[in-house]
């Protein structure tokens, strides 16, 4: 299930000065918006509270227990509409450039130098072998999004050591 409607999608590309491709059918608008949803659910280990139809709940959203980053408690059988404009974004972005929120890593065909006739680029390369940290390399950055859902996520505060 994706956040949202094909309706409010519009509605939200529309205000952001966003142009949906011409020809465009209501199918695909459904497809990107399944998968803007996927894009905003990778975050739900860094959202608070529990989802709220349990591990057979389809998406991140609704949570039971989840507050704001300011303490906020938002209702359990609400998704807030801040989520459901960066499931939007996300949209819009894989409606434009599919799988553009989703990249497939092999860490086996990382191009390190490229000759072409008199041209030859060197790429900046990880001497990091971690998959985590390849998989945050490769990952794209949404800053839209990311201020979208900043509210909900949980502060991580350091750890206090008591002797």
């Amino acid at each position: 299930m994706a956040y949202g409607d094909n309706a409010g999608f519009t509605a939200y590309a529309q205000a952001a000065g966003y142009v949906i491709p011409d020809g465009t059918t209501d199918a695909q608008i459904s497809a990107a918006r399944q998968r803007g949803s996927l894009v905003i659910d990778r975050f739900e280990p860094r959202f608070s509270g529990s989802r709220t139809g349990g591990f057979a709940q389809a998406n991140a959203w609704p949570r039971t227990g989840a507050v704001t980053y300011y303490g906020e408690a938002t209702p359990s059988d609400t998704v807030p509409q801040a989520v459901v404009n960066a499931s939007y974004e996300a949209a819009f972005l894989e409606l434009t450039n599919p799988g553009s929120l989703s990249p497939v890593i092999t860490g086996s065909a990382i191009v390190k130098r490229e000759k072409v006739g008199q041209l030859e680029v060197e790429y900046a390369t990880s001497t990091s072998a971690d998959a985590k940290d390849i998989i945050a390399l490769a990952t794209p950055v949404a800053i839209v999004i990311e201020g979208l859902l900043w509210p909900f996520l949980k502060v991580d505060l350091p750890g206090v050591l008591v002797v």
